[in-house]
């Protein structure tokens, strides 16, 4: 499992990519044709209240899977694109299902 953390404009959080990666893991184990992950951690100017985006973008055979949000704070970010890309791997997993 390769995991490449991007921080842009946000300080480096060691906590929050232990965080990330562990959220990752469980993916990686739970579907084992995925590659690689690359993940971007962002901060909106514009917005204060929100404003704190998580990008992931996971590298597997075929076209590559993406998700992104928009959430107060980077756990919940992380936690709700984890979220849409589970529901897209499903998805992919029903394609790589042999009979």
């Amino acid at each position: 499992m390769t995991v490449n953390f991007q921080y842009v404009g946000v300080d480096v959080s060691e906590t929050l990519s232990a965080f990330t990666k562990e959220k990752l893991e469980k993916l990686f184990n739970k579907y084992e044709f995925l590659i690689s992950a690359s993940v971007h951690f962002k901060q909106d100017e514009k917005n204060h209240t929100e404003g704190k985006i998580c990008s992931i973008e996971l590298s597997l055979p075929g076209p590559r899977i993406y998700a992104i949000s928009n959430e107060r704070n980077y756990e919940v970010s992380v936690r709700e694109t984890i979220k849409d890309l589970e529901r897209q791997l499903k998805k992919r997993k029903q394609v790589y299902k042999t009979f």
